[in-house]
């Protein structure tokens, strides 16, 4: 006798473990935020923000380290934004098949998987002794570009698919160009979709460990240029950490790079949804 279970059944079912799931990485989620914010969060001054480091970071502030995580970042998005938007619109809307496609297709993929540490030392190789750049926040912006660069890549390209070719119809039915149509009609509907990319990029360049610290350095010191050596807010968190210099810094590191995630992610969030509620 074979048990059968009904649609309905099968379907409270599924939705049961479904939201089940889907508690529980909230619940991890928000767990690990609260459990860093409780311990770092009385750390956290204006003395703390503003201050220079003393003592390898057990007395002083992190001001050179927030300084030069936002540089390294901008570095890495100014060159990775371009270079991923425009390999994504190359890819929809000038190829469909053939093998310059599928070479880079497979080349993003590939990009996708490889750990940090390996863009670290290529970083490292590459761009601070055969380019002479040193250690400094070009060759950490540099590495991080191609570090982001697939997931922008990708994420581009599915906003940009899933924008309906009959706008494009509509758009050269009114005589408007490739390129017009390109930037006019396609780019603006793909948007949200784009932002998104560039923002998970953004994330994961903020809060990168190994590809900055052989390439960008760690130098407590102020950067004053492109060309000088910094140490982000997570190398100085696991500094801290791994040497046992101080944990509370470490916290309070830690909770003051978890609140510039949330708040850019925040920020752009908000844009887009000011951007769609216009255009839709």
């Amino acid at each position: 006798m074979t048990f059968r279970i009904g649609p309905r059944t099968s379907q409270i079912i599924a939705h049961a473990v479904l939201l089940l799931m889907t508690a529980v990485m909230v619940i991890v989620l928000f767990f690990i935020i609260f459990y860093v914010l409780k311990n770092g969060v009385g750390q956290i001054s204006l003395e703390f923000l503003t201050g220079k480091t003393r003592e390898m970071g057990k007395e002083g502030g992190i001001l050179p380290s927030i300084v030069g995580t936002v540089f390294i970042t901008l570095v890495a998005t100014i060159i990775a934004t371009p270079l991923g938007v425009g390999s994504a619109v190359y890819l929809v809307e000038y190829t469909h098949t053939g093998p310059v496609r599928r070479l880079i297709s497979f080349g993003a993929d590939c990009l996708a998987g490889v750990p940090s540490i390996i863009f670290g030392l290529f970083g490292f190789i590459f761009f601070v002794i055969k380019m002479h750049l040193g250690w400094s926040i070009l060759s950490g912006g540099l590495t991080l570009a191609v570090m982001i660069l697939p997931t922008i890549i990708r994420t581009s390209e599915e906003a940009i698919k899933s924008v309906p070719h009959s706008y494009r119809e509509i758009s050269y039915s009114l005589g408007g160009g490739k390129l017009d149509t390109i930037l006019r009609v396609v780019l603006p509907t793909a948007l949200p979709g784009i932002l998104t990319g560039i923002i998970l990029g953004i994330g994961r360049a903020v809060g990168e460990t190994a590809a900055v610290i052989f390439t960008a350095g760690s130098s407590l010191g102020m950067p004053t240029s492109v060309f000088s050596s910094t140490r982000t807010l997570a190398v100085h968190f696991y500094i801290l950490a791994r040497e046992g210099i101080s944990m509370d810094k470490a916290y309070g590191t830690a909770a003051v790079l978890i609140i510039i995630i949330l708040t850019i992610n925040f920020i752009a969030y908000r844009l887009m949804h000011r951007f769609i509620a216009r255009y839709y």
